[in-house]
């Protein structure tokens, strides 16, 4: 087997015709280096001065315009220009951080025992009883019925 393999191998280097479509042969390969460049930038105002800039530098008086993209986008930027109304979030009213002040007090509970009864963290407590927080339905309901006091509804 030995033999039969050393006689192919010598016939394949003496008749190149014959051997194996895969292999390559150096002297076939094209060495010429390849340069891959960025294509240049075509078409817009290459080499001509912008009216813009050319009035400039004659001292002329220059108003530019952001332009809105699309007609639509344009349309609504009207629209929120036009609004006179403030658009705030709502806060807690008096009357429900009173509630909830007054019925912690009448618990005897500091804000963080209130806190960790209805699972949040004190400083949710702390805005509520300030009025700086927006009212959530479902802690709201949690303070209702661990102080016994009706929150929701209250004007």
């Amino acid at each position: 087997t030995c033999s039969s393999t050393l006689r192919r191998a010598r016939e394949r280097l003496a008749n190149p015709s014959r051997a194996h479509p895969t292999s390559t042969n150096m002297s076939d390969q094209d060495w010429k280096p390849v340069v891959l460049t960025k294509k240049k930038p075509t078409g817009g105002m290459n080499g001509v001065p912008k009216s813009a800039d050319a009035a400039r530098r004659m001292g002329m008086a220059v108003d530019t315009v952001k332009k809105q993209g699309g007609g639509y986008n344009a349309q609504r930027m009207g629209k929120l220009e036009n609004e006179t109304d403030e658009l705030q979030h709502k806060k807690v009213n008096t009357e429900v951080k009173k509630a909830i002040m007054q019925g912690r007090l009448a618990k005897k509970l500091t804000q963080a025992q209130l806190a960790q009864q209805i699972n949040e963290k004190p400083q949710i407590i702390q805005e509520y009883e300030s009025g700086k927080a927006i009212p959530d339905q479902k802690i709201l309901s949690k303070l209702e019925r661990i102080l016994g006091v009706k929150l929701r509804g209250l004007k």
